[in-house]
């Protein structure tokens, strides 16, 4: 007799997410949770049923963010009764900052501190009035289960409404009011007092043990870095020099950074840069490749040029898309793991290398049998750099562990293409690019741009997110500004007009969309889906603040095209931020560096000639070396034809390319000669 066939397998449960673009709605697309994407839709259903929002927001490399779905968004019980009683709406915090920022506001006002996975119960309207982060499925640490939170805030809308609307509508007011910036009692702007000021409160904050600003956990601060090195650069002080060289040695040695990859890793979750949370950013790692080729140019220091390189052939091979544009992350977790792809033991290191090359990499990279993490080893650089014949041969070493590790399960990557966070790849990519083999970074950098542009950049405004082909969400203020960015560094890189032409624009529409009257920049156009508050958010978080980063641009356009309407946008936006950058410098580090862009001259170099002529390359060379944060240059072979501003007007001498160095549109005497420029150079550099 033979045997019954088997049954098929029932179909699995599939939400409203599964139409989304979004890796990480997909994640959830088939939870038993009956999730709908935030829109008109799942809003109209919450009014609808009569039933309060269950808004959940996270992200796709957050580790958290999968504890909690296997432990409660999978249990078919826990769905069944927020499908009963809730209408469930999930988000995905890099496509929706806007969203992530209302409502982190209202967590951290809530319960004086926030993160992700971000959970928040909301009025049908959707008025926050209770939420958290990480709810576990059995009480534990001090917090409630998720199911006691469920039945709390579902006895609540039940049975104490009127209660829960006056808190939703009260802290939608406090909202509203903490988005008010302090008044600064005077209408000048900041002094430079103030940059001083923030050099001393930094070097009384920094770690001299160990690099970098405060305990475990520890994130890396490469934008206070980079203002260091500026400010540096501009007053030749050594205080920050050595503050900033002392974060960029300390992380490049610890396991914060890939030492076989190359790319750098969250943060640490300890004080000394060793254990690293593993998942890897597009944001962190372009503003680390900044300021490592910042300290390199600064400097001439040879290792932050490899570190930085080693960052870029981190991009080319783990984050470039088909596209040329690059996504978004890699997951902390291999197959459920955290770090699993990352960590070694002395054992499997002797069997890729052998012992005698096992030993010798052992002496630099922290490798024992008892392993620095759990049993196992986290690679980390325990010795100063060795002689030339050393070097080499560890990076044989580490090139052989590397072809290894790629055989390994490999951590998740979130596909999608973010606009903000491209425009800090390409300018990062496009500021190593000036350097000497810069080749590929330039390449990199000029195909993302021709990418995002292409998916995202239509009719004059800017989307959010691309991916599979599709552009989702409307593009926020650090979107314009931080692409802007990008495409300014890649004009000066490249010289190619087109990217100054798109950046200007994308700056044009900044000042018609997000300005506000008072001064400053919302983070939502005047044309953005309407939310409980309009955020205006200026402090810099994992990424610089849209405000920052738009003022720091309109300093450099201006200075790029002489127009008062862009200086003026800018200097209006700083006064009500210096009390606070007085005293928080690591929240405020962007706008720090568009002060001392303001505070200072910007040197305008104006340079006519042939990119491929040997006069020209011998200017642009002058011009462009080193690290001047506070300098501009264009060049163009025919100025008449040329868009920028700071062109017209300028010919060759004695049919010679010409270098131009101007303040403010006033110019020194034209010169032919490299050398004569840089004796200009210096001389304002000295006036400086």
């Amino acid at each position: 007799m033979s045997e019954a066939p088997a049954s098929p397998p029932e179909p699995r449960h599939t939400n409203r997410l599964a139409g989304e673009t979004s890796p990480y709605l997909l994640q959830h697309a088939h939870n038993p949770v009956d999730w709908s994407p935030w829109g008109s839709d799942a809003l109209a259903r919450a009014k609808l049923l009569d039933r309060p929002i269950f808004l959940s927001i996270g992200y796709a490399a957050c580790h958290w963010c999968h504890v909690m779905e296997r432990e409660s968004f999978e249990d078919e019980a826990t769905a069944d009764y927020l499908n009963a009683r809730f209408v469930s709406i999930k988000v995905d915090r890099e496509e929706r900052p806007d969203l992530d920022q209302v409502y982190m506001g209202a967590v951290q006002a809530m319960t004086g501190g926030g993160g992700w996975p971000m959970s928040v119960f909301l009025t049908p309207d959707g008025r926050p009035f209770y939420g958290g982060t990480y709810f576990p499925p059995e009480p534990r640490h001090g917090l409630p289960s998720f199911r006691q939170v469920l039945e709390g805030v579902h006895r609540a809308w039940v049975e104490d409404r009127d209660g829960v609307e006056g808190s939703g509508s009260r802290l939608v007011a406090a909202l509203a009011e903490g988005s008010r910036l302090p008044a600064t009692g005077r209408a000048e702007g900041p002094s430079p007092v103030l940059l001083d000021t923030a050099v001393s409160l930094l070097e009384q904050g920094f770690d001299a043990a160990t690099g970098g600003w405060g305990g475990a956990p520890k994130f890396p601060q490469p934008m206070t870095i980079e203002f260091l090195l500026g400010r540096a650069a501009a007053t030749g002080d050594p205080r920050p020099l050595a503050i900033a060289r002392r974060s960029l040695d300390a992380m490049a040695d610890g396991g914060i950074h890939d030492q076989l990859g190359g790319g750098f890793h969250r943060y640490s979750t300890d004080a000394r840069w060793l254990v690293p949370h593993f998942e890897q950013m597009l944001y962190d790692n372009a503003q680390l490749l900044s300021a490592y080729a910042a300290g390199w140019r600064l400097t001439g220091d040879v290792r932050y040029l490899e570190i930085a390189d080693g960052v870029v052939a981190y991009f080319a091979r783990e984050l470039r898309r088909d596209d040329g544009s690059f996504a978004a992350s890699q997951d902390a977790d291999t197959e459920g793991e955290e770090g699993g792809t990352f960590v070694w033991s002395a054992d499997e290191v002797g069997d890729v290398l052998g012992p005698d090359d096992a030993a010798f990499l052992a002496q630099f990279y922290d490798v024992t049998a008892a392993g620095n993490w759990e049993g196992r080893n986290i690679l980390q650089r325990i010795r100063p750099e060795g002689s030339a014949e050393v070097e080499t041969r560890l990076a044989a070493i580490r090139g052989r562990l590397l072809e290894r590790r790629a055989q390994r399960p490999q951590p998740a990557r979130d596909d999608k293409a973010l606009a903000a966070w491209n425009g800090l790849a390409i300018a990062a990519l496009a500021r190593r690019g000036r350097g000497e083999n810069g080749d590929q970074a330039k390449s990199l950098a000029s195909g993302a741009a021709e990418s995002v542009l292409s998916g995202l950049y239509r009719d004059g405004r800017l989307m959010r997110s691309w991916k599979d082909g599709r552009a989702t969400g409307d593009g926020v203020l650090e979107d314009y500004a931080c692409l802007a960015d990008g495409l300014l560094a890649l004009y000066d890189t490249t010289f190619e007009e087109r990217w100054f032409t798109t950046a200007r624009a994308l700056m044009d529409s900044v000042l018609e969309h997000f300005a506000d009257p008072d001064g400053g920049f919302f983070d939502t156009a005047d044309d953005h889906e309407r939310l409980i508050t309009r955020p205006k958010d200026v402090q810099d978080n994992a990424t610089p603040s849209g405000g920052g980063m738009a003022t720091h641009v309109l300093l450099r356009l201006a200075a790029l095209t002489g127009e008062g309407r862009y200086r003026t946008a800018a200097e209006r936006a700083l006064p009500s931020i210096a009390p606070l950058a007085a005293r928080y410098p690591t929240a405020f580090a962007k706008w720090l560096s568009a002060f001392e862009l303001a505070l200072g001259d910007i040197v305008e170099i104006a340079i006519v000639g042939s990119p491929d002529e040997p006069g020209t390359r011998e200017l642009l060379a002058v011009a462009s070396g080193g690290f001047h944060p506070a300098r501009v240059v264009a060049l163009a072979a025919d100025p008449m034809a040329s868009a920028v501003p700071l062109l017209a007007g300028r010919t060759r001498i004695r049919n010679r390319p010409t270098a131009y160095v101007c303040r403010g549109f006033a110019c020194q005497v034209p010169v032919t000669d490299a050398d004569a420029l840089a004796a200009q150079l210096d001389e304002r550099a000295a006036a400086l």
